[in-house]
């Protein structure tokens, strides 16, 4: 062997020792450090591992029940079965979909919906099919199972209310939860999951939805529900007792038969709300789940606006039964009192404009009595001039007209009651004569809803006291810290005397709508407000009857009423949209509406 094979062999092996020495030294490190991480970290991996092993899911509590004050349910959970689809399941998603349809029908919005979710879900997470199942869809569909591999139905609570349209708008909805309010509470990203969308639902939502129970499941690595492994059940919503009642409620919706319009009446020493109508009104059913593009259509473009909550978000001129609070503005500062009269020649001049009244011969000499007796426009145009729009404004405000009352509803309007400062910062105009003549008569600028309306008679017929509508019942204590307005018992007085003869007296404006129930009569204020300028044109050639115009020009109707008349304890404002006469429309409806309140037995809301 020469000198150059054994150098090359005394390279090979001091190569092959350093080599050998490498991965041993390698072999040390790994096995050092397996060592290492099963010894020293093993508590620490272990409970990584456990981490990934387990996964901790929300459970949805039951919805609080909602009652009404006689312990009516008006707002329930019931138990719904719901269709669902597991795409790792299935095969062909088309096939399992075609073979659902022929046992329970799937509209085409509903299939593209499923479709949409299939495209954008993982695979084992289930996909809505259909809910509210019968009892015949769920045995029908379980007899189909082996026809529709991936279907499964699921037992779950759904929110009903019983009385459907008759409360839609104050209760409101619950609806599936918007991708903006996920990001809110963990609790919504629960499947199915359904948070108050509208009304008292919306407002007491915290209340009513409880506080979710958990589950633990042993999933695989893709996250896969492989077994459950502990429970713990969460708290059911609070159940709530309204101050509503449901007889009154039905009574109240009824009462307007066809026509579109609001009714809200008060206990007027606790401000209790005891119905609240919206006429006409929708199926709330018809949103929890999902509302169909056909219904939804329907609802959005009907002329009368069933979606709107007209109590509360109906703004409407109050006509003449704004005189009182202009009447009450007047007494309390002197410019009038029982022994001032104005005469009613049928017109008078306001600056170069000529104003008049709505009894076109004119009423002759009145006082403040027999002006709100008769609804004089005369009187109370020639009134507003005198006491002045600030004035006006300010008594207006105390009783409750002009800002949000807050009960809940975040539908809620402010309505509008102007000033001279109103105006300059408005239109950049100084405020005139004929403003407060318009004012005077509540058409102008002047806007209200029927709840401050009848928040406004309460203030006045219980004395004075400044009491706030309300959905539960106030307490005692709440109560007794009502505070009372600086308004002289002689002026609500002679106000109410006006009311009494409106209902009562001869020639007055509501006689029609009169009762006596066991010696309980009637009080109340009529008013008729333009939703159109009638020109001078017009005036001369003869103004067209509201029954020959189309209903959307016919003037709006008004009733506020009160009853008993020497102890109230009933408060109602009505408005009849396009009702052409608060006399002869909207009286008789706050007639029925009060006396089924006396019918119902006084004791039982003390």
């Amino acid at each position: 062997m020469n000198n150059f094979s054994l150098e090359k062999n005394r390279v090979l092996s001091r190569r092959l020792i350093l080599l050998m020495a490498f991965n041993v030294l390698a072999f040390i490190v790994i096995v050092g450090r397996l060592y290492y991480l099963q010894v020293f970290e093993a508590d620490k991996y272990k409970m990584m591992s456990e981490e990934n092993r387990i996964s901790t899911r929300f459970l949805v509590p039951p919805r609080g029940t909602i009652y009404d004050r006689n312990g009516e349910i008006i707002a329930r959970n019931e138990q719904n079965f719901q269709a669902v689809l597991i795409v790792e399941q299935t095969v062909d998603v088309a096939k399992s979909l075609e073979a659902f349809k022929k046992v329970i029908p799937l509209s085409e919005e509903e299939e593209k919906r499923v479709l949409t979710e299939v495209k954008n879900r993982r695979n084992f997470l289930p996909i809505k099919l259909k809910e509210n199942l019968s009892w015949q869809e769920v045995s029908e569909a379980l007899l189909h199972a082996p026809d529709m591999p991936g279907v499964e139905i699921n037992e779950g609570l759904s929110r009903k209310y019983p009385y459907g349209e008759l409360y839609a708008h104050v209760l409101g909805y619950v609806g599936p939860v918007s991708e903006a309010d996920k990001k809110n509470n963990p609790l919504y990203m629960v499947p199915g999951f359904k948070i108050g969308k509208s009304g008292l639902e919306k407002y007491f939502d915290e209340r009513l939805q409880g506080k979710s129970g958990t589950v633990k499941l042993e999933v695989n690595a893709y996250g896969r529900v492989m077994k459950e492994i502990e429970r713990h059940s969460g708290e059911s919503g609070e159940n709530l007792t309204l101050t509503l009642d449901t007889r009154l409620q039905k009574v109240a919706y009824e009462a307007f038969k066809d026509n579109s319009g609001a009714a809200v009446v008060l206990d007027v020493h606790s401000g209790e709300i005891l119905a609240m109508v919206s006429v006409p009104s929708f199926n709330p059913n018809l949103f929890t789940g999902g509302i169909s593009y056909k219904h939804w259509s329907e609802l959005l473009n009907n002329e009368r606006n069933p979606l709107v909550d007209k109590a509360v978000s109906g703004q409407y001129s109050p006509g003449s039964t704004f005189k009182i609070v202009v009447a009450l503005a007047a007494l309390e500062a002197g410019v009038i009192d029982i022994n001032s009269h104005s005469y009613c020649a049928g017109a008078m001049l306001v600056g170069r404009s000529r104003f008049h009244c709505w009894h076109h011969s004119g009423h002759g000499s009145l006082n403040v009595v027999e002006a709100i007796k008769y609804s004089c426009d005369i009187f109370f145009y020639d009134t507003a001039l005198k006491v002045g729009v600030d004035k006006i404004h300010d008594m207006a405000l105390n009783l409750g007209l002009g800002k949000p009352l807050n009960i809940g509803l975040d539908n809620e309007k402010s309505g509008l009651i102007p000033s001279k400062n109103w105006k300059k910062a408005k239109y950049g105009t100084q405020w005139t004569l004929g403003d407060s003549a318009n004012t005077g008569i509540g058409q102008g600028y002047v806007l209200t809803t029927p709840l401050q309306l009848v928040t406004m008679l309460a203030r006045v017929v219980n004395g004075g006291y400044a009491v706030k509508p309300v959905f539960l019942k106030p307490s005692e204590k709440e109560l007794s810290k009502v505070k009372r307005l600086n308004i002289s018992t002689k002026s609500i007085e002679l106000v109410k005397e006006g009311m009494f003869e409106v209902v009562n007296g001869v020639g007055g404006t509501a006689k029609r709508a009169r009762f006596n129930y066991k010696g309980a009569q009637m009080g109340g204020k009529t008013g008729t407000t333009q939703v159109r300028r009638i020109t001078l044109r017009e005036r001369a050639t003869g103004i067209v009857r509201d029954e020959n115009l189309p209903w959307e020009l016919r003037n709006h109707a008004w009733f506020m009423g009160f009853t008993p008349i020497d102890n109230p304890r009933y408060a109602v404002a009505v408005i009849v949209e396009h009702g052409s006469s608060g006399s002869g429309v909207a009286a008789p409806i706050a007639s029925k509406i009060l006396l089924e309140a006396l019918k119902l037995d006084i004791k039982q809301r003390q």
